[in-house]
């Protein structure tokens, strides 16, 4: 048997937890580019740095401050439970807030720069129509940047696909329940079952390889699309 079933089953709950991120993040993080694309004021390159933040924040410093947040003791914590809610720590809920920031700026930076690169012109024209600014952003604004969607919801899929430091942080390692893809590789290693690692990497890279393949040539063939 190429993989064994709690590997397949860490698969399974790593497309689940990529998928609920992505759908999530589209729908967060559309406004919130569009709003940090259309709004030049300072406090929006303060929100901007923010959302950038866990690029060059180590997974493990964020899941710690995640995992205190989410703790008893925290504001998070503590409205959960005032709501009467499960606790965020150590569940499947739990790494889906963890990842929904960590994936946050795969979703928001690309869709930023397709509507900074759309310009006003467009909307205008629109507006001249008398098409709402609702109208103007799916009839006109969401064709025109329909590149840009892709590459963030490939990006964002991919990235949250290879979490590994903040899901280990909020999840730790409960197969069936927290354990992903990435964190069953390290739990292989730790057991020294170098053969079940490789072969459950090896599908990850290969699966990696086929996520970015597309991005990178939708690039190619808009630049050659622009040349010509």
């Amino acid at each position: 048997m190429l993989l064994s079933p709690d590997d397949w089953q860490a698969l399974l709950l790593t497309l689940k937890l990529a998928t609920t991120v992505t759908v999530l993040l589209l729908l967060l993080g559309t406004p919130l580019a569009w709003w940090l694309a259309r709004n030049p004021w300072k406090w929006t390159r303060a929100l901007g740095a923010l959302v950038a933040l866990p690029l060059v924040l180590p997974p493990s410093v964020l899941g710690f401050y995640l995992l205190l947040l989410m703790g008893p003791n925290g504001a998070l914590g503590k409205f959960v439970h005032a709501l009467h809610l499960a606790a965020l720590p150590f569940t499947f809920n739990g790494l889906i807030v963890a990842s929904l920031l960590y994936s946050m700026p795969f979703m928001v930076q690309p869709l930023q720069s397709a509507f900074e690169s759309l310009g006003n012109r467009p909307l205008e024209v629109a507006a001249t129509l008398r098409a709402s600014p609702l109208d103007a952003f799916f009839t006109v604004a969401l064709p025109l940047t329909l590149p840009g969607f892709m590459t963030a919801i490939i990006l964002t899929f991919a990235h949250t696909v290879g979490e590994f430091g903040v899901v280990l942080m909020i999840g730790g390692n409960l197969p069936g329940i927290t354990q992903v893809a990435s964190v069953s590789v390290f739990d292989h290693v730790q057991s020294l079952e170098y053969h079940a690692a490789s072969r459950l990497a090896a599908i990850m890279l290969l699966f990696s390889l086929l996520v970015l393949i597309p991005v990178y040539g939708w690039r190619a063939h808009r630049e050659n699309a622009h040349h010509d």
